[in-house]
């Protein structure tokens, strides 16, 4: 049976277009190859696809660079002088720019002043005096923020400090820890080598043990000898 004749247009369908894009690229190629080995032709296939993606063929007994020197040898042309041409306008303007840039630079650190007019000149501390102004403020912040922050870690260390002396006050008054802070204190005296010993009983009120009536905690503290 004959094939039917396929109507050429777009095919709207894209997962369809990319399958029929790779079998008939594959058959390009096939041909291209054919060529090559039969007729002993140098051929250089180069493909985008709808996506961008790059395909190409080239003949193994040549380069794309081969081919396209000698298609410029034969049309008597050169594609590259205009893309030559392109990059020397824009190295020119690169440099033109440069150029510019180091002559401001040299303006504000003072050089090359002779040339200027006296509007020039206006216009220019004009613009030292905004940059100067804008670095001022700035240095103004930083020391701002640097002198806050100094003064919370100094507010920390007198602190400490406080705490500290407050700390050594108590131990000068209480050395042994007997002012009464929330215990509860007995007295007992006895006799100890033939003299009368005083000594100091502590109940902590915050032991487990007076919650769970398992005894009482009590400490001794030495009075008088």
């Amino acid at each position: 049976m004959a094939r039917g004749k396929i109507q050429i247009k777009l095919i709207e369908n894209s997962t369809n277009r990319q399958v029929t894009y790779s079998k008939r690229r594959n058959g390009l190629f096939k041909k291209a190859n054919e060529l090559t080995v039969l007729c002993d032709a140098r051929v250089s296939i180069i493909m985008f696809s709808a996506t961008g993606k790059l395909h190409e063929f080239i003949s193994p007994s040549t380069t794309t660079k081969q081919i396209i020197d000698q298609y410029q040898k034969a049309l008597g042309i050169d594609i590259w002088s205009t893309h030559y041409e392109k990059m020397q306008e824009q190295l020119k303007q690169l440099k033109e720019v440069n150029r510019n840039l180091r002559m401001e630079i040299r303006k504000r650190m003072g050089d090359c002043l002779n040339d200027l007019s006296i509007e020039d000149l206006q216009g220019l501390e004009q613009e030292m005096d905004s940059s100067v102004n804008l670095i001022r403020d700035r240095k103004y912040r930083t020391l701002t923020n640097q002198i806050d922050t100094s003064r919370k870690k100094v507010r920390n260390v007198e602190e400490i400090h406080k705490n500290l002396l407050h700390e050594l006050d108590v131990l000068k008054e209480d050395p042994y820890g007997l002012v009464d802070n929330g215990g509860d204190y007995d007295t007992l005296i006895g006799y100890q080598n033939g003299g009368p010993r005083i000594s100091a009983l502590r109940l902590l009120p915050n032991h487990p043990s007076l919650h769970s009536g398992g005894g009482s905690d009590l400490t001794t503290y030495p009075l008088l000898d």
